[in-house]
């Protein structure tokens, strides 16, 4: 099944989301990298204003190619999540329920997920062109001299996901590859392969 989800995300429903639940996500998203993900972590260290409201709010680890003529956005794939870990921790204490990019997350960033009511989507990595067509309009709103990974307000429609960490603490990068192994195991009891 798949679950049809808006923004802003709710505790609520960050908390109902499991791991593997595909999902179809309407609504704004910003997007941020690594230097973003610096920025808006020095700001709330310093207590100011960040650039978009942060309750609720879901970011995209994207740096998107330029858009082609008549396009809304060149092709966006995600990029490696563990590089925006040192600073995710804060942004989901301040009020950020929803990621999205690819691989895993380091325990502080898993533990947030799971203290705050979070959710970690993965989105395909490869099919930047695909998901860009998702993406209704874009724009910048700050961090200008960043270029491609400036903070991009986005709206997407039906935009593609997986949950790939939930707020009862699982991750499917984990879980995902170790239950492949315990059905392939079961398929080959007795030495013969079954293909179900």
């Amino acid at each position: 099944m798949i679950k049809r989800i808006s923004t802003p995300i709710s505790e609520k429903t960050a908390r109902s989301l499991r791991i593997g639940d595909r999902v179809l996500l309407s609504g704004t998203v910003y997007t941020a990298r690594d230097a973003g993900h610096e920025r808006l972590n020095n700001l709330l260290l310093r207590g100011e204003e960040l650039p978009f409201p942060l309750e609720g709010a879901v970011i995209f680890y994207v740096g998107p190619s330029p858009a082609k003529p008549g396009a809304v956005i060149g092709s966006a794939g995600p990029t490696t999540s563990y590089r925006m870990d040192p600073y995710t921790p804060l942004l989901i204490k301040s009020g950020l329920k929803g990621m999205i990019g690819k691989g895993r997350r380091n325990e502080e960033v898993k533990s947030a997920i799971k203290e705050f009511g979070a959710v970690y989507f993965a989105a395909v990595g490869g099919a930047g062109a695909l998901l860009a067509e998702r993406i209704t309009a874009a724009e910048v709103i700050d961090f200008e001299d960043l270029g491609t990974e400036a903070l991009r307000r986005l709206t997407v429609t039906d935009f593609p996901l997986i949950v790939a960490g939930d707020a009862e603490g699982r991750d499917l990068y984990l879980e995902g590859p170790e239950e492949y192994r315990t059905r392939q195991r079961l398929n080959n009891i007795g030495g013969e392969k079954r293909n179900d």
